[in-house]
């Protein structure tokens, strides 16, 4: 910190330093850049338009009340509720994984590893996260009498927690992850309508293509610590399998993903020409996946990891959502 950020507000000399240069707000200003840095807030984008198609394909625009400014108000606290969620669980992964984190050299620089991130303040963010969540899920119950959410709110906190441990006692840990972000069109539709879950069955077919399109890519990221996990005996596919085993695996993983994607659209009878175009681009987007890291390995990662899956999800979420909404 500059000497500048922590000067004296010489306008408020009569009170408590609270102005916006004082150094508590420096300070909380400073823990929330640094988790929000570490935890990628920006790579919400993964799951955000899956939760945002789901609950489109949940809208049911014929039910009495169903008005655009009674969804849209849902859509806002389906898109904060995703944010707290992820938050939460991105937290709970680097609380739980500290130490481990300072221990691999890929990692040791994480904000709470290093210890740029205090033990207590990254608490209070995890906690107040978790609180956020909860309240936005109440307000479904208090603004659009949907009691759901509020039911549902802690055991969906607690899986998505779950996924932090998960590496000490099984190699799917990586398909637990997919089904922590597959869960997130099926908990948008039952917030905007409960009903929706016993006949939108393209939502199912949706949560199987994120469980395995997730695992797979996540399964991929994990082989930059093949090495790292085997030698401390934590869990993961590529220590189990080997990389050669491990990209076999994804692949397999892919295709059953790119499957289930066209029986979304073969399902939802809402769902045709721009959906079908959307999901042939993230088909050519899985290959392209699997080539690159055939013929680049561990360097060709961020295109992989960060790029094209998060191309993937905009561009089929998107088309999803516009296709519908249109019909």
């Amino acid at each position: 910190m500059s000497a500048s950020s922590t000067q004296i507000d010489h306008s408020a000399s009569n009170g408590p330093n609270v102005g916006p240069q004082s150094p508590a707000r420096a300070g909380v200003a400073r823990s929330l850049s640094l988790a929000a840095a570490d935890i990628k807030l920006h790579h919400s984008v993964f799951a955000l338009p899956f939760a945002v198609l789901g609950a489109v394909m949940a809208w049911d625009r014929s039910e009495t009340g169903a008005s655009v400014s009674r969804f849209a108000g849902q859509m806002g606290l389906v898109i904060a509720c995703m944010v707290f969620a992820r938050t939460w669980a991105m937290m709970v992964n680097r609380l739980a994984d500290a130490r481990y984190d300072a221990m691999n050299p890929r990692t040791a620089r994480r904000a709470i590893a290093s210890g740029q991130l205090s033990v207590s303040a990254a608490l209070v963010i995890t906690v107040a996260s978790a609180v956020l969540f909860i309240a936005g899920a109440g307000a479904f119950w208090l603004f659009f009498d949907n009691p759901w959410p509020t039911y549902l709110c802690l055991p969906v906190l607690g899986w998505l927690a779950l996924y932090s441990f998960a590496k000490r006692f099984t190699a799917l840990c990586h398909v637990l992850l997919g089904s922590a972000l597959a869960i997130s069109p099926l908990a948008a539709a039952l917030a905007v309508n409960p009903a929706a879950l016993t006949s939108v069955w393209s939502l199912y077919a949706l949560c199987v293509m994120i469980t395995c399109w997730v695992a797979g890519f996540d399964v991929i990221y994990a082989l930059q610590d093949e090495a790292f996990d085997r030698g401390i005996a934590l869990h993961s596919i590529p220590a189990k399998l080997g990389a050669r085993g491990a990209a076999l695996l994804s692949r397999v993983l892919h295709v059953v993903a790119a499957g289930a994607l066209i029986a979304v659209g073969l399902i939802d009878p809402r769902l045709n020409a721009i959906f079908f175009v959307a999901a042939g681009f993230a088909c050519v987007c899985l290959v392209l996946e699997h080539v690159i890291l055939a013929r680049s390995g561990l360097k060709g990662l961020p295109l992989v990891f960060f790029t094209l899956n998060g191309v993937i999800s905009c561009v089929v979420g998107g088309a999803g959502t516009v296709e519908i909404l249109l019909n």
